[in-house]
Parts: C-alpha cells; structure tokens; sequence
C-alpha cells in the first residue's frame, strides 16, 4: 500500500473520530469518493491502526443505525419544500 493512501487513510479516520459526521460529508471535503472513504475506513484502517479503527467503527455502527431516520427527514423536508413553492405560486383568479 502507497504512503499516500496510508496517511489518507489515518486522516479521514481521525477526522471521522473528531467530528462524528457521514461518510457523504467526509467524502465531498477530502474530495474522494464515498467508496473510497468507506474502503479506507473499513479495509485499510483495521490493518494499519486498530485501534482507531473501532472507534471509527462506533460512529460508522451509529450513523447507520439512524439513517433511516435521516432517509425519512430528507423526504418529509423535500415534501414539504415543494408544498411551499406550489403555494407561493398559486394565484387565484377573481
């Protein structure tokens, strides 16, 4: 494995471990791949730092015990988004 990929690696674990955010977020600003953040997280970590990989395990464990409730909030706010722009629309004649 490439030094890159490793320093990669234990940085995006850390930066998992500090700011507890998705595997989305974390992607968009190392500016990878979600595949690759999750490949880095789950493949690569446990061999080169065990240690940090179980407590990236916990927030990864976490954040996919709640994502079906993030699903369901993205869909009652995209709902509700578009009730708002239907409404403000509208203009009754008479």
């Amino acid at each position: 494995m490439h030094d890159y990929i490793k320093e990669r690696t234990i940085r995006i674990g850390k930066y998992v471990v500090e700011t507890k955010k998705t595997v989305r977020l974390i992607a968009k600003e190392f500016g990878v791949s979600k595949s690759t953040v999750h490949k880095d997280l789950t493949e690569r970590l446990p061999e080169i730092n065990p240690e940090l990989y179980n407590q990236v395990k916990d927030v990864l464990t976490y954040h996919k015990s709640i994502r079906h409730l993030r699903g369901g909030e993205a869909t009652r706010n995209k709902y509700r988004d578009d009730n708002r722009t239907e409404n403000s629309t509208f203009k009754p004649v008479g």
